[in-house]
């Protein structure tokens, strides 16, 4: 992905990442305690399907809002849809400082009894940067915004109650950036991580 100043950068330099031992031995426990947990909880039906939120990291990219739903559930699967919006803070070499929109879309597997998860799933995340052309011909620089998008990859933990109240999730996201105009070159990002807060009713 394109930094402020067009230069290429990863999506590490954007947030804090936990190093990746530590958290995939915190995202182990985790996830060990949910399958213990849902083991000793009977099936419960969600009343309360929708669920605000903010992330950061994960597949906002940096921080969303977003919306998410319960679309389908039966036994200890439901899944669910979210969607998301943020607004990036971009800057070139003229100091101009400009805000563009960054829309986070998302399906997961919620796999669990009651309260406790294992979330598994990925993502569309589009966004609009700034970066400098130079044309051939004059060899003058022009400030465009261009589109980009990346995929994340989602494996991680998931407290929601059936009933509503306060959600909180933290996932595993590598992350595969890809240029959707031509000449651009794919990348993997395996060192990401999110996690959010919210309210479920």
């Amino acid at each position: 992905m394109k930094s402020c100043e067009g230069e290429v950068y990863t999506l590490t330099q954007y947030v804090l990442v936990f190093p990746k031992s530590i958290f995939i031995a915190a995202l182990l426990v985790l996830l060990a305690l949910s399958y213990q947990a849902s083991a000793q909880e009977e099936v419960q039906t969600f009343t309360a399907r929708n669920t605000l939120y903010v992330e950061f990291g994960g597949s906002s990219g940096r921080y969303a809002v977003n919306y998410s739903r319960i679309i389908h559930q039966k036994e200890k699967l439901k899944l669910n849809v979210s969607a998301g919006f943020s607004m990036w803070r971009n800057q070139l070499n003229d100091f101009k400082t400009i805000w563009l929109p960054v829309i986070p879309l998302e399906v997961t597997a919620l796999y669990g009894k009651s309260n406790h998860h294992l979330e598994l799933g990925f993502g569309f995340t589009s966004y609009l940067s700034r970066t400098l052309e130079i044309n051939s011909e004059t060899f003058e620089f022009s400030d465009k915004v261009v589109f980009g998008a990346f995929i994340p990859l989602r494996v991680g933990y998931r407290y929601q109650k059936p009933e509503g109240g306060f959600f909180f999730r933290v996932g595993y996201t590598p992350i595969i950036d890809f240029p959707p105009r031509t000449g651009g070159n794919w990348s993997f990002n395996p060192y990401w991580a999110g996690v959010s807060f919210g309210k479920s009713f």
